[in-house]
């Protein structure tokens, strides 16, 4: 990484950090992890990214990125038009379980996954596989102190919802 993808990582993470700790969520530090694993990503493989581009391997890292873009739009737009938001998006009043939400719980942290897995496609090694297992795990934790907050906010629809879908792969996991 030289000098600016260096300061341009710098600026970007102090940036998330003042977002994460300006909304008061359990899960903020989790997800802070998550997006920063992502920089990392992107940041420490940025003169990877257009490198031969026909590939097999990079093709199928832009099909993964260009999914994960598709399922936060889709995940964002269903909670914003089915969910019946306070304020924040986070906090739906409604449980939404059309789209995607049909068959994951989490289609936007399904979304982050993919958008790592395909980062980390750009050029594999042992920092960046590290990276995509601490995404993992971070982005797992974020979803599970969500589901807590999801069942104490919907209680037993939420369980029945939990019985019948996964959490970020449609039926395995």
């Amino acid at each position: 990484m030289n000098a600016p993808e260096f300061f341009g990582f710098v600026l970007l993470s102090l940036a998330l950090l003042w977002f994460t700790l300006r909304r008061p969520h359990a899960h903020r530090g989790y997800r802070f992890v998550a997006f920063e694993a992502i920089l990392a990503l992107v940041f420490l493989q940025a003169d990877r990214w257009f490198i031969d581009p026909w590939r097999p391997v990079q093709l199928l890292s832009w099909i993964e990125l260009a999914v994960s873009l598709g399922l936060a739009l889709h995940g964002f737009y269903l909670l914003r038009t089915q969910g019946a938001p306070n304020q924040d998006i986070e906090n739906t009043t409604l449980l939404v379980t059309t789209g995607a939400y049909r068959y994951i719980r989490h289609p936007l942290y399904a979304s982050l996954l993919l958008f790592g897995i395909g980062a980390a496609l750009k050029q594999l090694s042992p920092l960046v596989a590290a990276l995509v297992l601490i995404l993992t795990l971070a982005v797992y934790a974020t979803a599970k102190v969500e589901e807590r907050s999801n069942l104490e906010r919907f209680g037993d629809t939420y369980r029945d919802y939990m019985s019948h879908t996964r959490m970020f792969i449609p039926y395995l996991l």
